[in-house]
């Protein structure tokens, strides 16, 4: 009797790790994640050696906001090309969503008819006053990359945030600026040159790092494709020192801002 109770609890024992471990999965999979951050590039909400908590993003049933920290796949494998490289994951600020009319006016981001304060306003302060002959061409130079627009990093715009639904003209100017993106929704190399309007097939942001003076980011890309985004950053998980391996135990659990 004895030995039938003890086989007994074992299989309830068993039975529970297993409806855990089940349940952990599943979390794992559809609700959240846990990414590593080896760059500077989000400083100081994100450290680099930070591990964050991302709740991953259901389409249709969570809305990106201003200022949300997103996790994402990397969009682009060169510049002419808008892809999803799914082995290669970024963070960044979402400073622009559909519908916005995005600028950066001395260094300080923008949006037409919002007073929100976007991004590290210091950072982007500070990166201001840097003299334009002491950053290399790379840094300087964004996107479009073309003569037509007379753009750079401290002034940029302004772009129209496209969304799904949305209709826009395509002139010279405009196809410049959309070019990758109707390419990637097509699935053709070029747009023929008769193609009075398009219509987009889905929502786009411009993604920003906090840290400006370091960050590979929309201003140099273009805008990322709503498919591309796993999902938001929530807390720190945990942090350690990327040289000494020492644990940041202050950032445990901190919540990302």
């Amino acid at each position: 009797m004895q030995k039938h109770k003890k086989y007994k609890n074992i299989f309830h024992w068993l039975i529970t790790i297993v409806i855990a471990v089940f349940f952990a999965v599943i979390l794992r999979v559809f609700v959240f994640a846990l990414f590593s951050i080896p760059t500077p590039s989000m400083e100081p909400a994100i450290l680099a050696g930070d591990k964050v908590l991302v709740i991953k993003r259901l389409k249709g049933y969570s809305t990106i906001r201003h200022n949300d920290i997103l996790i994402f796949y990397y969009p682009y494998t060169n510049w002419n090309h808008l892809g999803m490289d799914m082995n290669v994951f970024y963070a960044k600020r979402c400073v622009a969503i559909p519908s916005d009319t995005f600028f950066i006016e001395n260094g300080i981001y923008k949006v037409k008819n919002c007073n929100d304060t976007l991004g590290n306003y210091e950072s982007q302060r500070r990166f201001f006053q840097v003299e334009e002959t002491k950053m290399p061409p790379e840094v300087f130079r964004c996107f479009p990359y073309d003569s037509i627009y007379d753009w750079n990093v401290k002034n940029f715009g302004p772009i129209y945030i496209p969304g799904k639904g949305d209709t826009i003209r395509m002139d010279a100017k405009n196809r410049l600026l959309y070019r990758n993106l109707i390419r990637y929704e097509t699935g053709k190399k070029e747009i023929p040159d008769e193609l009075p309007y398009y219509i987009f097939q889905q929502n786009y942001y411009f993604m920003a790092g906090d840290y400006v003076f370091d960050s590979k980011d929309s201003r140099y890309w273009g805008l990322l494709p709503e498919e591309h985004i796993i999902g938001k950053v929530a807390c720190v998980w945990n942090s350690k020192d990327l040289h000494t391996g020492k644990s940041h135990w202050n950032r445990f659990l901190k919540k990302v801002r």
